[in-house]
């Protein structure tokens, strides 16, 4: 008989589905929320530049392409003295001290210490909710909430988005790519190599060259027509001498 009770007693015990949501973060609406993040966001951001000058431009810069992400942006490098090179793209990655941007025929790696000025292209809009491209599936925002972890270590992008990496990291993933660096004075071409904190090396056929990472002022990877009208560029006058 007391079998039989337990029994009945878990029978009618009820059962509670796991949640599909954690609990509210904030008392008020949602927007009132997200509004309230954005200011104390931006209220920390100006106090951390105010203290520490030499982290403004890097911390501003950052601040900036993150709003920007996935738009359109305008940036100005500085090469020599007096001497400025304009690169437009889409913000596809934001580092500690790089941005990435990228169109339909190149990807440029751009270090903050290079970059003299950047805003958006004249014409363009400007969206409120730059992260309204980054919704990959309609269960992401779920799966991020319950188990972070798991879902973004699985996916580069968000591993990229959530995590920032340093210049010479993410050069390293591209490593065998054939790629245009620019210094303050020269351009060299050739297939990365290896990058490192201090330099990073690039081979062009038998030759290899070490560039320190403070010198360089861009990143480009070349695509197969761009190497063959490159080499093109530089075999065609040999061919005329001879004759």
């Amino acid at each position: 008989m007391p079998n039989e009770q337990s029994a009945k007693q878990d029978r009618l015990q009820p059962t509670y589905a796991s949640p599909l949501h954690t609990s509210p973060t904030s008392a008020v609406p949602t927007e009132e929320t997200r509004v309230l993040t954005e200011y104390i966001q931006q209220k920390n951001l100006f106090r951390v530049a105010a203290r520490d000058e030499s982290r403004r431009k890097f911390i501003m810069l950052k601040q900036f392409f993150k709003m920007k992400r996935h738009q359109q942006v305008v940036v100005n490098s500085a090469l020599d003295e007096g001497e400025l090179i304009t690169t437009e793209g889409k913000v596809a990655a934001i580092g500690r001290d790089f941005v990435m941007l990228t169109d339909i025929r190149k990807r440029i790696w751009i270090p903050y210490a290079a970059i003299d000025s950047a805003t958006i292209p004249y014409g363009f809009p400007t969206y409120s909710n730059p992260h309204q491209n980054h919704i990959y599936d309609n269960q992401l925002r779920q799966k991020l909430i319950l188990n972070f972890g798991e879902t973004v270590s699985c996916r580069e992008e968000l591993v990229r988005q959530f995590f920032e990496e340093t210049f010479h990291t993410n050069l390293s993933s591209w490593k065998g790519t054939w790629v245009q660096t620019r210094t303050a004075d020269r351009s060299y071409v050739g297939r990365l190599e290896k990058a490192t904190k201090k330099a990073c090396t690039i081979r062009s056929f038998r030759s290899g060259r070490l560039i320190p990472m403070d010198d360089l002022r861009f990143v480009e990877v070349l695509s197969g027509t761009d190497l063959l009208k490159r080499f093109a560029g530089q075999l065609m006058p040999k061919v005329f001498k001879r004759k």
